[in-house]
Parts: structure tokens; C-alpha cells; sequence
């Protein structure tokens, strides 16, 4: 099963393959992941957390959402591309401490916080 991840507008960002918990943008680029519930970059750097279908960044302000938690209407996902082969994932550096989580908004958008974690 596949999640999609949206952005604060609505607009599909990214989605995550339930069964590894890899989250890949629509070109088809692993670029993070979720162990426990943190968020990881592929590169091993803590981006934030994915808490009830929310993801927050590391000061506690949601930049994404699962469908049911999005606060507007959500687009039309598009295409997916064929994904492409993962990296080895580098050793997860250590999590940062977990804040109040808030209903504000991060000032990244979605797509360029994932890009956080790439290592291209």
C-alpha cells in the first residue's frame, strides 16, 4: 500500500511505500524514510517526525500531510515514475529532541524539506 503525502496547499508531494516506510517524491527518488516516528533523510540526517499523519519539522510545525489530516482539498496525484534504484542508506545520525508539536505551518515547503535528505 502506498500513502501520499501532500503539501499544506493540497497538492501531492511525495508518497510512502507502507512496507518499508521509504518515502519517495513522484519522479520516483527515494529521498527519505520513517524509522519509528522520525523522519530520516536518505543521507542520514533527522529531518522531523510523522506523528497521526502529519509530518512536522524539527521545530515542532507541520510541512506535510496524509489525506485525512490535509487542511484543504486535495489535488489529483498524478503519474507515478517507474522508482528508481534506492541507495544504501547511510547510518542515521542521532534525533534531535522531540518539541510541542504545533498547529503552525513550517515555513519549507514539503518537497524541499524531503530534498533535505537525498544524497545526490
Amino acid at each position: 500500500m502506498e500513502i501520499t503525502l501532500y503539501s499544506k496547499n493540497g497538492e501531492p508531494v511525495a508518497y510512502i511505500v507502507d512496507h518499508d516506510e521509504t518515502i519517495y517524491l513522484w519522479d520516483g527518488r527515494a529521498v527519505a524514510y520513517i524509522y519509528e516516528d522520525k523522519v530520516y533523510g536518505w543521507n542520514g540526517k533527522h529531518l522531523g517526525w510523522f506523528v497521526d499523519g502529519i509530518i512536522y519539522d524539527l521545530q515542532g510545525l507541520r510541512v506535510g500531510f496524509t489525506r485525512d489530516t490535509c487542511p484543504v482539498v486535495t489535488y489529483v496525484e498524478p503519474v507515478k515514475y517507474v522508482k528508481h534504484v534506492k541507495y544504501v542508506k547511510y547510518v542515521r545520525h542521532l534525533p534531535y529532541v522531540r518539541p510541542v508539536f504545533s498547529l503552525g505551518y513550517s515555513d519549507k515547503n514539503l518537497r524541499d524539506f524531503l530534498e533535505e535528505g537525498n544524497v545526490d
